[in-house]
């Protein structure tokens, strides 16, 4: 029904601690915010050709900016024609809020890479610099990057890089193996801690609407698609068998619709985008889905995940 996920699979999560140079504004999902900042600055910094469009320039397919930013789906493909495969990279913003920075009041937030957008962690961390000090949020507040560091799963934390000069250090990558009783567990409860955003013909499902098999084959996608394109590993699945398996998870809910207003630059416009918090307790046969359960603890799971939207955890 399922495989394995390949080893290594290459992901990490990273803290960027940053320090207010003068006041930053941030709205109160700041998501979007830090990805457009991130957006625009790789930009700058990876293009050679200086081509208005990306699909129209000849280093396309080799540039590092789309290949992080907005990842070219495959000239062709045995399964299917992709529109678009999902982003190597996440961004989990502060904290929900609206907030303000005074200088030298200092914040934090995390970025996840996977596959081979890791191999391009110093121009990322370059980019988030040029990003705040070109400015953030509303009113275009500056910052300075003060350090960066790989945070695992039980949340010990290293040291890899410290501003506003010097070498990334060498460190592990790998996601670390799936605990065993985790594995065996018929019985999980999640917490999504920012919006969970899955649609069905193309309407987003509310609380009620939402079953297990929507999220468990949605996350299951993700996890191959990332797999496939930045992985380089396709992963051997049934999508038949499992998603009949998921229709079999039961489970109780206590989860509620939250909105948020993000300003998408490329259609001049506010757009009202919402999901799903809170928890959500699974039961059932949920061994062939841990894996991939696992993978979306740094992954996320759903629509705008690169915005950090999706995030979960798992309660005790």
């Amino acid at each position: 029904m399922t495989a394995p996920l390949p080893t290594p699979f290459p992901l990490a999560r990273y803290r960027f601690d940053c320090m207010a140079e003068t006041p930053i504004r941030l709205p109160e999902y700041a998501g979007s915010t830090l990805r457009g900042a991130f957006g625009k600055a790789l930009r700058r910094t990876a293009c050679m050709t200086r081509e208005k469009e990306c699909k129209a320039c000849p280093l396309y397919r080799s540039c590092p900016y789309p290949a992080i930013f907005e990842a070219p789906p495959p000239l062709d493909h045995a399964l299917q024609k992709f529109s678009g495969i999902p982003a190597p990279f996440i961004i989990e913003p502060p904290e929900w809020g609206e907030r303000e920075y005074a200088p030298n009041e200092h914040f934090q937030f995390h970025l996840v890479l996977a596959g081979r957008a890791l191999e391009q962690l110093p121009l990322v961390i370059h980019a988030f610099q040029r990003a705040l000090n070109h400015g953030i949020g509303r009113g275009e507040g500056t910052a300075q990057l003060i350090r960066v560091s790989k945070i695992d799963l039980d949340l010990t934390e290293t040291c890899l890089y410290e501003g506003p000069h010097g070498q990334v250090a060498a460190h592990a990558t790998d996601l670390p193996p799936l605990d065993t009783p985790l594995e065996s567990s018929e019985t999980l409860t999640l917490e999504f801690m920012t919006p969970l955003r899955i649609q069905r013909d193309s309407h987003p499902l509310g609380p009620d609407e939402l079953t297990p098999r929507d999220f468990l084959v949605t996350l299951v996608r993700r996890v191959a698609l990332i797999s496939e394109f930045h992985v380089n590993r396709a992963l051997d699945l049934d999508f038949g068998a499992l998603a009949q398996a998921a229709s079999a998870i039961e489970s109780d809910k206590a989860l509620a619709w939250r909105d948020w207003t993000r300003y998408s630059s490329r259609q001049k416009q506010e757009m009202t985008l919402g999901g799903c918090v809170g928890s959500w307790t699974l039961r059932g046969k949920l061994k062939p889905f841990m894996p991939f359960i696992h993978a979306g603890l740094w992954l996320h799971a759903g629509k705008n995940a690169s915005f950090g939207l999706g995030r979960y955890r798992l309660l005790a």
